[in-house]
């Protein structure tokens, strides 16, 4: 009889589908069959409850198979998920990532306990297992896990620890390999990336890695970073981004909003003039360069004005790419304690960033057009530019290259070539 693979869900973060495809290979060189693994998002209060729909559509389609949970939500709230009937074992961020946690899955139905979730914070180091290409165009590298800061409306630290790093030789021989296999494009990427090294000795920073990458494989044609908290960047990766083409005109920052107050609520690390300065220093040193950002709509005790403060900064940091949160409580998060806003006005105000976000991809996507663009090429008709702006092709091009081709106008949402 055929063993049945192991059908897998991940919801959330890039990092969180790296680990899916790890996953992926550890169970099927146990030889898991006949499974349902989903892997779970905490970042929010809706990113929970979709998980828990998720998991039991999957139990519907899929009867008789073992479902698996595991991801943040699996490791901030185990019991959760073990009270629903459709869960046959709960597993924590840690445990996914060991081998023989897979090993013994195979055999584990009414011989093991339902939930293996161990103290997040007692990991010192990254798992070891490193898969050698995710996804057919471009590969990332988690080089980085874990968060020491404790941000007032997030659950993550406890979800995914403290932080930890990869060492830079590990990296290198990894990226060499995902060039070798082909790769055209690898981004790095953590859950606070710019905190890589510090753990390390001699207490390398972000820079220093993205340097050594760039110098120790010259056969790199594109390196990408990926979420960045912009008051932790150093010298080092300034200097990357001011003189490595090879370095991707793209940042996603971590801003979560624009006014001092409410960012001190927060317990970021940086002030809204710091974000300011910090865009304008990156652009002067890259022209072209684009920016991302994570803004959090409805903070408790946000008012009007503070709002606007935030509505601002899309102009100010010359956004482009919007990730728009509606602000929603944590259970056991500092922020969760705090005045909340009404959620009429928290939705309004997310609807309101969005549609400054429209306007700022709008403007983009109109400057671009009857320019040239290097572009990694993701399926016959589709590609990303080094900016990471989505072009579409009217004729068929060869996946997973690199082209250079004139923008020919723009539809709303993508370029076309």
């Amino acid at each position: 009889m055929d063993r049945k693979v192991p059908q897998f869900t991940t919801l959330g973060c890039r990092l969180n589908a790296y680990e899916t495809e790890a996953m992926r290979e550890m169970a099927d060189a146990a030889g898991l069959s006949d499974a349902v693994i989903v892997n779970t998002c905490a970042v929010t209060a809706e990113a929970v409850r979709k998980s828990q729909k998720e998991i039991r559509r999957l139990h519907r389609q899929n009867p008789g198979a073992k479902v698996i949970v595991t991801g943040c939500a699996a490791q901030t709230e185990p019991e959760r998920f073990a009270r629903m009937d459709e869960v046959d074992l709960v597993l924590g961020n840690t445990e996914k990532m060991q081998p023989e946690t897979w090993a013994s899955a195979v055999d584990f139905i009414g011989e093991t306990e339902k939930v293996r979730v161990d103290d997040i914070m007692s990991v010192t180091e990254t798992a070891g297992h490193l898969i050698d290409g995710f996804g057919r165009h471009r590969a990332y590298v988690q080089v980085q896990n874990g968060c020491d800061h404790r941000c007032t409306f997030c659950i993550i630290p406890y979800g995914r620890g403290n932080s930890r790093s990869v060492p830079a030789g590990v990296v290198v021989d990894q990226i060499k390999r995902l060039v070798d296999s082909g790769f055209n494009e690898v981004v790095l990427t953590g859950v606070d990336l710019t905190s890589w090294g510090a753990d390390l000795p001699g207490g390398p920073r972000l820079g220093d890695l993205v340097r050594r990458v760039l110098s120790l494989v010259p056969d790199l044609p594109r390196l990408r970073i990926s979420s960045i908290d912009s008051i932790e960047a150093d010298e080092a990766l300034m200097e990357a981004i001011a003189t490595e083409p090879r370095l991707m005109p793209h940042l996603h920052l971590s801003l979560q909003a624009g006014d001092d107050m409410v960012l001190k609520r927060m317990k970021r690390r940086h002030l809204r003039d710091d974000a300011i300065r910090f865009c304008v220093d990156a652009i002067r040193l890259r022209p072209d360069m684009t920016f991302g950002a994570d803004i959090i709509a409805g903070f408790p005790t946000e008012t009007e004005a503070m709002f606007e403060n935030s509505l601002r900064l899309v102009d100010e940091c010359h956004l482009t790419w919007l990730h728009v949160f509606p602000y929603s409580p944590r259970p056991g998060t500092p922020a969760a304690r705090m005045p909340q806003v009404a959620g009429p006005e928290i939705r309004a105000r997310a609807a309101r960033l969005r549609a400054a976000g429209d306007s700022a991809v709008a403007a983009h996507l109109k400057d671009q057009v009857g320019q040239t663009h290097r572009v990694l090429t993701e399926g016959p008709h589709m590609g990303r530019t080094e900016q990471f702006t989505e072009v579409s092709f009217d004729t068929p091009q060869p996946e997973g290259a690199i082209i250079e081709t004139r923008i020919s106008g723009q539809n709303g949402h993508r370029l076309t070539a």
